[in-house]
């Protein structure tokens, strides 16, 4: 747990704290205005909060070599979860254009 400083475990910590909330307004959002098409985009953040998550772990086991891991997992679900949310984007898109129409 010694590889971070407070501060920035701080930051960690809070960001993924963060990305939490934001799924929950994304998805409530879509509840209360009836726009089911932004559901997607709160499911479409999931890979990139168990990124935010995969790191976290990593730091707090200081780094550990047998955890290398999960740096892999990381970088595999930030790409999963940018191709995720341009897709969820694509789709929130499509259904505001088809409903303008």
């Amino acid at each position: 747990m010694h590889a971070l400083s407070i501060p920035t475990w701080i930051i960690h910590i809070s960001s993924v704290a963060e990305w939490i909330a934001a799924i929950w307004f994304v998805w409530r959002f879509a509840e209360v205005t009836q726009r089911g098409a932004w559901r997607w985009l709160a499911v479409g953040m999931l890979p990139v909060l168990v990124s935010a998550m995969a790191a976290c772990v990593w730091h707090f086991f200081d780094n550990a070599p047998q955890l290398a891991w999960l740096v892999t997992l990381q970088a595999g679900m930030t790409v999963i979860g940018n191709g995720t949310l341009c897709l969820a984007a694509w789709w929130i898109w499509r259904q505001a254009k088809e409903s303008a129409a």
